[in-house]
């Protein structure tokens, strides 16, 4: 009698399914012109600007969502960027730094997105939510230490705080508890549900690559 091969982990079905438009947002044009220092610091700030817009619509019911049974429990004060945005752009553009912004309009679709989500679907949430602060912990901290080493901004400090989780001790340990976390909200979830998130996970990325895309119009050294 063959032994039933346990299901594959749903943090893995999630990266695994994603990988290619996690790798067509991540190796955008702009950026690797940003990356590579080929691009000035406004471009740092207004991509910081547009992020501000997403995370402003990925937090705004967080609250509420800590009381979900599926989603609930990756919800976590310590992730919140939305303050830490509003220092950095502070520090970038100055204290008006509100009347300077505007959504780019893959920006404004990917707010809309987040904002429908957290109302209508909030599995749906949790694979923008999963795309993002993880990525955060992990590609954003390369981001970090390239705005650090080419603007001169203190390590760690204003301009880069977004980057920074001062509250997470150890981001490699987190990493993995929300994981488990992750894993154990697929097995909440049916087949069905399960394969829906998977798909708004593909398209967290792909919304992400959109508003790098908008960004790339912006500088004429990224066409």
């Amino acid at each position: 009698m063959s032994e039933s091969v346990p299901p594959t982990a749903f943090s893995t079905v999630l990266r695994t399914a994603s990988s290619e438009e996690h790798a067509a947002a991540e190796h955008s044009s702009f950026m690797g012109h940003l990356l590579n220092g080929r691009l000035g610091v406004d471009a740092y700030a207004q991509l910081s600007g547009q992020l501000w817009f997403v995370y402003r619509a990925l937090e705004s019911r967080a609250t509420e969502l800590a009381a979900h049974p599926v989603v609930g429990p990756l919800i976590d004060p310590a992730l919140l960027r939305t303050a830490a945005l509003e220092r950095d752009l502070t520090h970038l553009l100055g204290a008006d730094w509100r009347a300077q912004l505007h959504p780019l309009p893959a920006t404004a679709a990917y707010a809309a997105r987040l904002e429908e989500l957290a109302e209508t679907w909030p599995q749906g949430y949790l694979a923008h939510h999963y795309t993002r602060y993880l990525g955060d912990l992990s590609g954003g901290q390369i981001i970090r230490g390239t705005a650090e080493r080419t603007w001169g901004f203190e390590r760690k400090g204003p301009g880069v705080e977004f980057y920074v989780f001062a509250e997470i001790a150890n981001p490699a340990a987190y990493k993995r508890e929300y994981r488990e976390k992750l894993d154990a909200a697929g097995l909440a979830m049916d087949e069905v549900e399960r394969r829906r998130v998977v798909e708004e996970c593909k398209r967290a990325f792909t919304m992400n690559g959109a508003v790098f895309a908008d960004l790339d119009t912006r500088y004429p050294l990224s066409a």
